[in-house]
């Protein structure tokens, strides 16, 4: 059913947790090894409505991470709320690790610049395929595209797929990031920071 519909939100979250564990751990030990992500690691923050000032990310600077984020948020109309908590994975670390993972998975289309149309997220599916190794994201980024009309599947096996996977390989783990921490940072200098370049081509989102 994840396969089926990545829109599932429920059905994808159980797939990544009895699939992942190996992948969690080495994630784990990524984020230990750096500085930013062992912090995270130890203080363990969350993305959500209750942690979030909304106030604040509106009344930064327009350019800024968390003002685009924001932005991200009101346009494709979804909530850091949507994501489920981890429930079968018996480490109470990798369980952040993992929540985690969820958790910055808009920051990641913010990062890209991609919708949350289903053209947008396979592309971001792809970049964290390469980045996590995490099965669940594999698969998805694989079995996606099987919804996709020939003119869309075109351009993602032409161009998108391409790029996403350049970037990803280039780009620093992107869990070793505390973006609570870097809410004023222009997004076009963390994009230079972690050397993702532009999308070969703008992907339509909603209107």
């Amino acid at each position: 059913m994840a396969l089926y519909d990545p829109y599932r939100h429920d059905m994808v979250a159980v797939l990544g947790e009895t699939t992942g564990c190996r992948t969690l751990k080495a994630l784990r030990d990524q984020m230990r090894r750096d500085p930013e992500g062992a912090q995270i690691l130890q203080e363990r923050p969350r993305i959500s409505l209750s942690t979030l000032d909304l106030g604040k990310l509106r009344s930064l600077p327009e350019g800024s991470l968390g003002r685009e984020y924001l932005r991200f948020l009101d346009v494709n109309r979804v909530s850091p709320d949507t994501r489920a908590p981890t429930r079968f994975v018996d480490s109470e670390e990798l369980a952040y690790v993992m929540q985690r993972y969820r958790e910055v998975h808009d920051m990641l289309h913010t990062l890209l610049g991609m919708p949350t149309n289903i053209l947008g997220e396979i592309v971001v599916k792809w970049f964290e395929a390469v980045q996590t190794g995490l099965p669940m994201c594999i698969l998805s980024a694989l079995f996606g595209p099987i919804q996709l009309s020939a003119q869309s599947l075109q351009v993602l096996v032409s161009k998108l797929i391409p790029w996403a996977v350049q970037n990803a390989r280039r780009a620093p783990c992107v869990l070793n990031l505390y973006y609570e921490r870097r809410w004023e940072q222009p997004l076009k200098a963390l994009r230079q920071e972690l050397s993702i370049t532009e999308p070969p081509m703008h992907v339509q989102g909603p209107a």
